[in-house]
Formats: structure tokens, C-alpha cells, sequence
């Protein structure tokens, strides 16, 4: 909305306002011309919208699973009515359009519109067709989709240059067009009659993302003009407009409207039938511009001043009326051949509403002919009758709202009681006897329980916060607190065991950078970015635009990168590994060389500086993918080159630990951009302080049996660790929280199963995969004494019994997800805000289980029945 709108509607100018001159100009000097701010229904993604605005129902929230493979509309739709009435649609831009009307179109121009990188092949296809489509009489209705606005946001945010720059390019589009239509728009023109419509099917937040129900998303705008001056005149208690000056000191009014309206008011206008699921009203002020198209210029003449509101009213009432009795008689189908459909207290309530609207009056073609004669009457009765259609369309729309979805509470409450059987289950296994009849005495130490039931109520809290939309909306900072509430109780150990403390401080310090990150954003911190440019006087005492800032943004990643090389082959070369695990380790190094100059080549600055302009934009990418696939196929099928026992040692476990997440690590850090690097050593460093400090306890007197085999408190700060780097690589549970544009990383076409798994890798890298394969460190690092013949029996307990509580910690927080979803289910930010975060959740559990059972073969492996595993390396 604040693209089309001039900056003196908003408190504040911001750079990408007044952009679109074109269309304020027009809105503050023509009477036909006007800006509309249009409120759409979450969620926002793209499918939905354009499924909404031409069915005129509101958005199924089940449709965002079809939104990179949209199947064809079913449901009556307005495309479907202006074809069936033979009105000739040509359409040009996104290919979404021709997903969803294949064979509606009389001519269509689509192109694909999934590579967010690619800001202007839809755009210049569309400049293309649509200046010469405009010399020619082959259509009625002509759409062209534009793009690059959408894509530009994806990637770079609002505040960025090339969306400035895009906003610039359309205002000239826009320019050209308007100046085409006007002047063919003269008595017997070829655009006459023609009706320009301007709009959004989505707002956008100031990370340029959509798919939510915040104000930013649900806000877009309508830009309508008519090239006639309107015959009528819409009374003034009908106009909604409010009104400001613009910069040219100039009077710009400014309407809303649903955009469930959309589609009934623009079928209204074409003179086609309503749409049969469409529950929208048509909207006063988008038909009286409307109107200006129609040969309605014979106005009588005569002692009644008012004639023309009169005459207004008349035609608007007859249109209400029709739009009411479509309404009703879909609302009485849909409840009568739906299961559930609405309580017969609301139908009634609707019933007597349309009787109220309905009585007196009858929608017989008599009354739908104009009143033309020369008396003059009242506009009182008109008005009461539009009141009493307005006051049952709205409510309607608003008892739709509030009941659309049908939940069936049997089936929800059988699907909470199988997840929540689980977690019993879950705590059982942890406790069983395990490793042949090896079994630790769980509260053999006080302190130890004391440890595990702060964990457990870490868990709980977070899982109750779930229940509060803010708290979702919150959720990385809920969880980096309580990250930092158990690092407080380690460093009250650290303090009063007089060891360890270095390590809690740098845990301390950590968690309070990946809160400072999760509330900037790593992902949209390019130096054109809001925050940049707002806060960069207290973060640095340096011009954002200072060859040093862009220095180092471009240069410390890749530092980051020659670290985690070094760490990697320090590791190696100390370690007595097989060939197989350092072929792995070598691998990953030469694949943190290739993105170190994968990224130099696609730098500004470093690029001609080295002479690597255009190397590897898309070939290194692929070759990294090629070997971090084969790292993957080497480490499954290990066993068949290289056969030794499983889990002989800590040793051992470490290596197989390192070479997992070495091979899976090049991957999630070329997808994560240059904040992965910094990620990554985040990681690490984490990791290693809560295995370091949960060795605390564990002293000269402690017995293996007489003590919980692992600390319950590291796993749960591994699990919160995890949730705090999903929000620090810039995501959150929404669909506008998904980075398209990584699964465009080494691709410029689509293909819905390749872009699928990189979105997925990059999406749940670092929160899911590195933390499920990482959780063996925690083990394969503890001190453990008494070295015995059981020593690598236990070593396996450990294992187990740490993914168990790891799994038992995730299937606590998706119970209380999907609890809050049923008891909020009729809240306003359902589809918004609680259905994403149970998507997302679900998702991720069962990404979490498919990962603990591939970790468990891969880790542990076949035993070999009768074979004494060895003691631990004394190395360790």
C-alpha cells in the first residue's frame, strides 16, 4: 500500500515511497481516478490471493501446499464467467495463471515465475505484449502480472536499490500505458470504455516476505481509473474516502475495500454473473468509477436536484440485490450438502437479515430497469434498502470468517491423544534396561535429579508459551532466554565447583549475539537493508556505504570459512582416522575453498580485485551439491570398505561424528549464504561449551552406575541451541519465513523436486540436521571413569538414551503446539500465525525422527553378536 500511496498518508517517509508519481497524480487531479487501500485475507502467499480474488471466498489454508505446483481452480471463478459469457481474457507474466485457468484464455504469454532471483524476464515479457496489445481489438479483459516487486522483496528486502529501481521502471510502464488509453479513450475510440485497474494481490513486509496476517501483508493496494467522467454521483455517506494533501500540495482522497469484494464488484461491473462461492458485496465506490465505462449520459433533466445520486442509488440497489440473492442461495447450499456448515442459529440469523433486506421489494426484471420518470421521490427508502444488503453481506463475510473451517473435534482430539502417548513412551525407553542388561541408577545422585527436572521444566515453559500469538511470534527470543536461563545455573556450577568458567562466560556471550541476531536478522543485513541504514550510527561509527564496512562483510565470511577449513584439518591430522573419513574430511575442505570463491566471484568488490567476475555462478554450486551427495553415498556405504567393530571408542565415534557433519555441512552453508560460515562456528563454539560444561559433576567419586549416563541439561540446551539458530539464519515459522531465493542457489529454472530439497536443506540445516547428527559430540567428549568391559556398552547406552530425550524434548513442543492450535482454532490469527507455526512444527518432527533413525544405523551399525567391544582410547 505505501508504494502507491503518497508518503504524507504514513508518519514517517521512507525511501521506496512516491515511487509511483504516475498514479498520485492522477488520483489528486482526475475525479475518475482513485487509490484504494484493499485488505486481503491471510494467509498471503501468492496462490491464494489470485484464487481469492477471482472466486471472491476466502483463502484455504491447505491451498499453500499447492503453491509451487497450483492445480486448476474447480470452483466457479470469474475467469470461468467472463469466458462462458464470451468475453475474450488475454493474459501475460506469471504462469501461475495458466496453472490455475488452463483453458480460459484467448491468448497467453506466461513465464516462470518461481526463480525469485530473476527480477525481469516476467517483466520484460509483459513490457513485451503489452503496449502492442493495447493497439488491438482481440480482447475484453486483459491481465499482465508483473513480478519483479515480489521477487525484489524476496531477496533484498523493500529497502533495497533494485526495488527503488523496479518501482521506477513501472512508474514509466504505468506512464506509457495511461498515455495510450487516453488518447484513444475520445468518443468512438478504441478505449473508450476502458476500465484501468492497478493493484497488489499482497502486501509485503520490510523483509520483502508475504504469506502472513500482519498489517504489512494483508495491506495492498487498487489503483482505478476510469477514461470516462462517471455519470453518477455516489452519496457522500457511501464514500469511506479520508482525505490528505500530497506533496504537490494537492487533495488525494483514499478509499478501502475487501478484497473479497474483488471479484463481485468486477463481475458487476463486466455484466457477468457473480461467481457461485463468492460472499462479497460490491463495493460502492470501485462500481460508481466503474459506471463512467457504460452509455449513461441521457440524465433527465428537471426540478430534482438530486437526481443523479438518485439514479445511482436505483442501479446500485438492483446490483445488491442480485448480489445478495447469489449470496444467500450459496450460503443455503453450502449448508445443506456440507457436514458440519453452519449452527441453524446462524442460518437463521442470516434468513431474517434477508428478509429484512428483501422485504418489499422484488428483484423482477421490471425492477431491474432504471427509473427514468419525471417525478420526483425519495432517496430515504433507497438508502434503508442498501443498509439493510450492506448489513447482511458484511455479516455474512464476517460469520464466514469467524466458521468457514470445519474441525472435527473427534478426529483432532483421537490424532492429540496418539502424539501425546508418545511421550510416556518416549521416558519409558529412556529408562529401560539397555545394552544386554546394562542399566544406570537414574537418581542415584540428588543433583542429578535436580538437573533433569529443570530440564524438563525448561521444556514445559517453552511449551505453555505456545499458547500466546506473541509468544509465537516471539519464539526465537523465548528460547534463546531460556537457552540463557540454563546457562546461568551452569555458571552457578562453574562458580561453585571453581572450574569451567571461561567456558560459561563464552556460552554467556554466545547465546547474547544469537539473540542480537535473531532480532536483526543475519539474511537481510545486506548494507542497503532498513536496519543498515537506521541503526549503523550506534553499530559502527562508519557511513554504511565505507569501503571498510563493505570490506568486511564481504571478506569476514570467507575468514570464517579458512577457520573452519583449519579446524577441520587440526582435527584430521591429530586424529589416527581412516582413509575413508579423511577422503570425507579433505572433501568438505576443498568445498569451503570452492564457496569461498564462489562468493568471491559474485562480490562487487572482490572480484575485480582477484579477476573472478562471472566464474562459478552456477557451476560451483552444483559441483558442491555433486560432493557433499557423494560424501553421503561414501559414509553409507562405508562398512562394505572398511569393516571394524561399532563404537569401539569415544575415539571412534568422534571421527564418524566429524565426517557426518563435515559432508553435510558444505551444503547448508553454500544455501545459507554468507551468514552460514558465522553460523556454523556459532555452532560449534555452542556445542562445545555445553559438552565442556557438562562435565562439571562429574568428579574423581562419581560411579558410572550410580549417576544418569548423560547430562539431561546439555540435551536440552542442545535442543534450544537448535531452535535459536532456525530464527538466527533468518527464519521463522510462517511461509514468508522461507528463503526462496537459497533454493535458486546453482539454478535458474524451476523444477518443483530439486528447489523442494535445497528449500528444505536450507530451511532446516542448521536446526535440524547439523543439531540431530551433532548430538554424538555431547557423548563421544564426556568423561567417563572406570574403564571396564562394559565401557563401550555404555558408550552405546549414551547414545541412545540422549537421541531418546532429544526426540522426547521435540515431541513436547509439537503436543503443545497442536494443543494450542485446538483450543485456538476460532482465533483471529489462526491461519496467520498458529496453523503456520503447527506446519512447521509437524514438519520438523518428522524430519527430526526420519534424521535420529538414519543417525542410529549410521552411528551405531550392525552389531556383531558375541564380539567384546574394547575399552576406551586412552588418548581420550
Amino acid at each position: 500500500f505505501d508504494f502507491v500511496a503518497p508518503s504524507t498518508f504514513f508518519k514517517e517517509p521512507k525511501p521506496w515511497m512516491d515511487k509511483l508519481q504516475v498514479l498520485q497524480k492522477l488520483a489528486s487531479t482526475k475525479r475518475s481516478a482513485r487509490i484504494f487501500k484493499a485488505i486481503a485475507d491471510p494467509p498471503t502467499t501468492s496462490l491464494q490471493r489470485l484464487k481469492g480474488l477471482t472466486t471472491g471466498g476466502l483463502p484455504t489454508f491447505i491451498d499453500v501446499g499447492n503453491s509451487f505446483g497450483a492445480p486448476a481452480i474447480l470452483e466457479d471463478n470469474l475467469i470461468h464467467q467472463l469466458a462462458s459469457n464470451g468475453k475474450r481474457v488475454v493474459m501475460m507474466g506469471d504462469d501461475t495463471w495458466v496453472q490455475l485457468f488452463p483453458h480460459h484464455f484467448k491468448k497467453s504469454y506466461p513465464y516462470p515465475s518461481f526463480n525469485v532471483k530473476d527480477l525481469h524476464t516476467v517483466d520484460n515479457g509483459c513490457i513485451e505484449h503489452l503496449l502492442p496489445s493495447l493497439y488491438e481489438e482481440d480482447w475484453d479483459v486483459l491481465i499482465a502480472h508483473f513480478l519483479g516487486v515480489d521477487h525484489a522483496g524476496h531477496i533484498l528486502g523493500v529497502d533495497s536499490v533494485p526495488m527503488i529501481e523496479k518501482l521506477e521502471q513501472y512508474n514509466e510502464i504505468l506512464d506509457k500505458v495511461i498515455e495510450v488509453l487516453d488518447n484513444q479513450s475520445g468518443p468512438g475510440g478504441l478505449h473508450e470504455n476502458t476500465f484501468l485497474l492497478v493493484m497488489g494481490d499482497h502486501g509485503q513486509t520490510i523483509n520483502g516476505d508475504h504469506g502472513g496476517g500482519s498489517a504489512e501483508e494483508v495491506e495492498t493496494s487498487v489503483f482505478a481509473m476510469s477514461f470516462k467522467k462517471p455519470p453518477s454521483t455516489m452519496p457522500s455517506e457511501f464514500d469511506t474516502s479520508s482525505c490528505e494533501m500530497d506533496l504537490d500540495q494537492k487533495k488525494t482522497c483514499i478509499s478501502s475495500f475487501q478484497q473479497l469484494d474483488f471479484a463481485a464488484t468486477v463481475s458487476a461491473l463486466l455484466g457477468v454473473p457473480f461467481p457461485f462461492g463468492s460472499i462479497g458485496r460490491v463495493s460502492p465506490e470501485l462500481y460508481t468509477l466503474g459506471a463512467g465505462t457504460w452509455n449513461l449520459e441521457n440524465n433527465i433533466e428537471g426540478n430534482c436536484p438530486n437526481q443523479k445520486e438518485e439514479e445511482w442509488m436505483q442501479n446500485y440497489c438492483n446490483v445488491l440485490c442480485i448480489n445478495s440473492w447469489q449470496v444467500k442461495r450459496y450460503i443455503d447450499i453450502y449448508s445443506a450438502s456440507s457436514v458440519i456448515g453452519f449452527s441453524s442459529e446462524d442460518l437463521l440469523h442470516i434468513s431474517d437479515m434477508y428478509a429484512q433486506a428483501e422485504e418489499n421489494w422484488s428483484c423482477s426484471s421490471e425492477n431491474l430497469l432504471l427509473f427514468k420518470d419525471e417525478s420526483c421521490y425519495s432517496s430515504l427508502p433507497l438508502k434503508r434498502k442498501i443498509d439493510a444488503y450492506f448489513k447482511f453481506l458484511l455479516n455474512v463475510a464476517e460469520l464466514a470468517r469467524s466458521k468457514w473451517t470445519e474441525f472435527d473435534l473427534k478426529m483432532m482430539g483421537i490424532g492429540f491423544v496418539i502424539i501425546l502417548i508418545s511421550l510416556p513412551i518416549y521416558f519409558l525407553a529412556m529408562m529401560t534396561k539397555s545394552v544386554n542388561g546394562f542399566s544406570p541408577l537414574l537418581f542415584g545422585d540428588s543433583e542429578v535429579f535436580v538437573k533433569l527436572v529443570f530440564a524438563l521444566f525448561m521444556v514445559v515453559i517453552r511449551a505453555c508459551s505456545f499458547l500466546s500469538n506473541s509468544y509465537i511470534l516471539e519464539e526465537g527470543k523465548v528460547a534463546s532466554f531460556l537457552l540463557a536461563t540454563t546457562a546461568m545455573f551452569k555458571l552457578r556450577n562453574s562458580i561453585k565447583r571453581e572450574k569451567m568458567l571461561v567456558e560459561a562466560i563464552v556460552f554467556l556471550l554466545l547465546i547474547t549475539i544469537l539473540r542480537f541476531t535473531i532480532e536483526v536478522g543475519l539474511s537481510k543485513q545486506a548494507a542497503t537493508s532498513l536496519f543498515m541504514s537506521t541503526h549503523s550510527s550506534w553499530l559502527v561509527e562508519i557511513d554504511p556505504g565505507h569501503p571498510v564496512w563493505i570490506y568486511m562483510a564481504e571478506i569476514i565470511p570467507i575468514l570464517a570459512l579458512i577457520f573452519l577449513a583449519y579446524l577441520l584439518y587440526i582435527i584430521m591430522a591429530r586424529s589416527s582416522c581412516h582413509s575413508i573419513w579423511k577422503y570425507v574430511v579433505l572433501g568438505t575442505i576443498l568445498c569451503y575453498i570452492l564457496i569461498a570463491v564462489h562468493w568471491a566471484s559474485e562480490s562487487d568488490v572482490l572480484s575485480s580485485m582477484l579477476m573472478l567476475q562471472g566464474i562459478g555462478r552456477n557451476f560451483i554450486p552444483r559441483i558442491i551439491y555433486a560432493v557433499g551427495l557423494g560424501q553421503l553415498l561414501l559414509l553409507a556405504f562405508s562398512p562394505l570398505f572398511h569393516k571394524d567393530r561399532d563404537l569401539e571408542s569415544k575415539m571412534h565415534l568422534l571421527i564418524k561424528t566429524l565426517a557426518m557433519l563435515s559432508s553435510c555441512s558444505s551444503t547448508i552453508i553454500v544455501l545459507s549464504g554468507k551468514q552460514g560460515p558465522l553460523v556454523a562456528l556459532a555452532t560449534i563454539t555452542g556445542g562445545y561449551c555445553i559438552m565442556r560444561l557438562g562435565n562439571i559433576e562429574r568428579g574423581s567419586t562419581d560411579k558410572v552406575a550410580g549417576i544418569l549416563t548423560f547430562d539431561p541439561l546439555s540435551v536440552t540446551q542442545w535442543s534450544l541451541l537448535a531452535t535459536c539458530l532456525f530464527f538466527v539464519t533468518g527464519h521463522w515459522c510462517a511461509f514468508d519465513g522461507l528463503r526462496y531465493g537459497a533454493a535458486f542457489i546453482g539454478y535458474d529454472e524451476f523444477v518443483l523436486v530439486r528447489q523442494a530439497i535445497l528449500l528444505t536443506i536450507d530451511t532446516f540445516g542448521f536446526s535440524h540436521i547439523i543439531p540431530v547428527f551433532g548430538l554424538p559430540f555431547l557423548v563421544a567428549r564426556q568423561k567417563l571413569l572406570g574403564h571396564t568391559d562394559q565401557d563401550g556398552r555404555l558408550l552405546l547406552l549414551q547414545l541412545s538414551q540422549m537421541y531418546l530425550m532429544y526426540g522426547l524434548i521435540t515431541a513436547a513442543s509439537v503436543i503443545a503446539t497442536i494443543l494450542c492450535v485446538i483450543i485456538q482454532r476460532r482465533h483471529l490469527m489462526v491461519w496467520g500465525l498458529f496453523a503456520p507455526k503447527f506446519v512447521f512444527d509437524v514438519v520438523g518432527l518428522i524430519l527430526t525422527d526420519i534424521l535420529i533413525c538414519l543417525a542410529w544405523f549410521y552411528y551405531v551399525g550392525r552389531r556383531e553378536d558375541g564380539t567384546q567391544l574394547t575399552t576406551l582410547d586412552h588418548r581420550d
